[in-house]
């Protein structure tokens, strides 16, 4: 057979992370292909018609400033958008946008298909070349080798994959595509562990069959904020759809205990384990048994589809009863179903077989990013996608690896808790999990990250300038506002009245005043008579900054004290039966998943603080015992 050497990265997957991996890889400047059993599922949704959402928009917003694909085309391609938890402090601010699914999908496609030194290829990939544990290349089906110096997994949900609704099983992908057949053997054959997770979609119903007179309306949000840092808001401001929000009931629920017993899974045709933060229905009346209701969201599709999304009502119930259950819910009591709800079953591998950079703890030059390493979401796999694409790169520009650590970024997170914590679940971001969430707001994710993305050539000269300019103004205006002091005149006291605001103490700055509850930088407009024009988005940094400087200030402390811990490393080579003073299950986690650091040490469980104190004093030995020799 023939053998093809014109590629430098393979990427097996043209998802969510598939397509941020080869385009970081092209964009560096390697010759990448990048394989999909259908060249109709690049950048497929096959679940939720959205973007972002509850820590999963400070993702998107992550990937924007690296360099990615991902904020920009749902920029292009959304029908609806929305600030999630507005009423709440800036920390937690997520945006989420409904996206066209068959837009997005198309507008992407054309981003891969126009990218230099990318290649889309439609073929199964069967087979990784290892050799004395380097990845040589990729075997496809057809039984052609193509020969690359790195490889890239992201393969979703595809491997050896199942569907199951009710007693039907079918053995494919996702919305009846073809699944990845072969290649879970070949991963086994090479040492990676697997294991068998599941997840699952809701039906779609015809539109016109829903009564959405009985359902309450959700608008979008005005004015609209884009997703990515280099989209001009003003070229997204559009008319916007509406989504619809109605509940089950104890009529539903009862149908659906009623029915348990021909649920795949509580019957236990179901292997894999399944996201807890993202239940089927059947799972939520189980284990919610004292809520009568559960909330249900009406989403379109797209603008030229009659699809609605029943988010929430994901299932895999028999059709018969999926019927049954749909039409107790107000609003869907005439509803046909156009797509049956389903569960999916896939093979993924454990990712702590991985280092932070993704790649392979035991292959050099083998990468895998996304649902393959046991999380949920295309924010999570896009955010994993790009990370594994800029270190394939680097691994080949002989460069260190760029980590985003826990103080750095969500991706940092959300990386660091596949790679160093054991899954037994599929891994949801969620803002609880991020220790520094005051300092990793999505409105801030070009200041923290753009650097790292210039670093590994993704982002422009002119867009780095740009953000070094926006912390610049940043500064320079918050600097200015300490030294505009207020005096007690009349119409000082006057215009303060008027807001609300209490008379100002003597020789109070500008910078005091805005940081009373009731206060601004807008409304002290007319108190600040040198005041310039800023933009939006930087006039929002100085009002955070300034009325969360004690926290910000706190936070930044405590991630001193991270740094400590992360910066200090472990010898590759050190043997952990060695250190007597660790405990027996402290030494068998600790061999078992190599971290790189004292603080990624510290994070696997079953490993104490005692067990650390210890590996440092030992660390510390070798140290002096080196500088001795010299």
């Amino acid at each position: 057979m023939r053998e093809i050497n014109d590629f430098d990265v393979a990427v097996i997957g043209a998802g969510h992370a598939g397509c941020e991996a080869a385009l970081a890889a092209a964009r560096m400047g390697f010759n990448t292909i990048v394989f999909t059993v259908s060249v109709d599922s690049i950048a497929l949704m096959p679940c939720n018609p959205n973007i972002g959402g509850s820590s999963k928009g400070h993702l998107v917003r992550e990937v924007d400033a690296l360099g990615g694909e991902m904020g920009r085309v749902i920029d292009r391609t959304f029908i609806q958008s929305k600030m999630l938890n507005s009423s709440k402090g800036p920390a937690v601010h997520s945006l989420r946008a409904q996206a066209d699914k068959a837009d997005y999908s198309r507008c992407m496609r054309r981003v891969l298909e126009n990218q230099e030194r990318l290649t889309i290829k439609q073929a199964e990939v069967s087979e990784i070349i290892v050799e004395e544990t380097k990845v040589k290349g990729v075997k496809i089906f057809s039984g052609i080798t193509y020969y690359v110096r790195a490889v890239i997994l992201c393969t979703g949900v595809y491997l050896n994959s199942r569907c199951l609704c009710g007693e039907a099983v079918k053995y494919t992908g996702p919305s009846g595509l073809q699944r990845a057949t072969y290649l879970s053997d070949s991963l086994q054959k090479n040492g990676i562990e697997i294991q068998r997770y599941k997840t699952g979609t809701p039906a779609r119903m015809d539109g016109r069959s829903i009564d959405f007179s009985r359902m309450k309306e959700q608008f979008g949000d005005v004015p609209i904020v884009p997703f990515s840092f280099s989209t001009d808001p003003e070229s997204i401001q559009k008319e916007q759809v509406k989504c619809y929000l109605t509940y089950t009931n104890e009529r539903t629920h009862e149908i659906i205990k009623n029915n348990l017993d021909r649920s795949p899974l509580f019957a236990g045709v179901i292997e894999g384990v399944g996201p807890r933060y993202c239940p089927s229905i059947e799972d939520k009346v189980v284990k919610f048994a004292d809520k009568d209701k559960h909330q249900v969201f009406l989403e379109p599709e797209g603008l030229n589809t009659n699809e609605w999304y029943v988010d929430g009502m994901s299932s895999s119930l028999p059709e018969d009863v999926q019927i049954d259950m749909y039409r107790t819910v107000p609003g869907l009591e005439n509803a046909r179903i156009v797509r049956n709800a389903y569960a999916i079953e896939y093979d993924c591998i454990k990712a702590m077989q991985l280092l932070p950079s993704l790649e392979f703890k035991k292959i050099s030059g083998l990468f895998a990013a996304g649902q393959i390493n046991g999380s949920s979401g295309y924010e999570e796999a896009a955010a994993q996608g790009i990370i594994a694409g800029i270190n394939a790169g680097r691994k080949l520009q002989e460069k260190d690896a760029i980590i985003i650590d826990r103080s750095e970024g969500y991706i940092g997170v959300l990386i660091d808790d596949l790679v160093t914590k054991e899954g037994f679940e599929p891994y949801r971001m969620m803002t609880s999990r991020a220790e520094y969430r005051l300092l990793l707001r999505q409105d801030n994710a070009d200041i923290r990250l753009r650097e790292k993305g210039y670093e590994a050539g993704l982002v422009s000269i002119e867009e780095w300038n740009r953000t070094q300019e926006k912390v610049r103004m940043i500064q320079d205006e918050i600097e200015r506002l300490d030294r505009v002091r207020v005096g007690s005149s009349e119409s000082v006291v006057s215009v303060l009245r008027s807001l609300g605001s209490a008379d100002p103490v003597k020789g109070v700055s500008l910078k005091e005043l805005i940081r009373r509850p009731e206060l601004d930088y807008e409304k002290t407009a007319l108190l600040d008579s040198e005041r310039q024009v800023l933009p939006d988005d930087v006039i929002n940094q100085i009002n955070i900054e300034i009325k969360y400087q004690g926290y910000i200030e706190r936070e930044r402390k405590n991630v001193k004290n991270f740094k400590r811990l992360e910066n200090r490393l472990i010898p590759d080579d050190i043997d952990y039966d060695k250190i007597s003073g660790i405990r027996i299950e402290g030494r068998q986690k600790l061999s078992r998943f190599k971290p790189v650091s004292i603080g990624q040490a510290s994070r696997i469980q079953g490993v104490s603080p005692a067990d650390i104190q210890v590996l440092i004093i030992y660390i510390d030995s070798l140290e002096r015992k080196e500088k001795d020799k010299c």
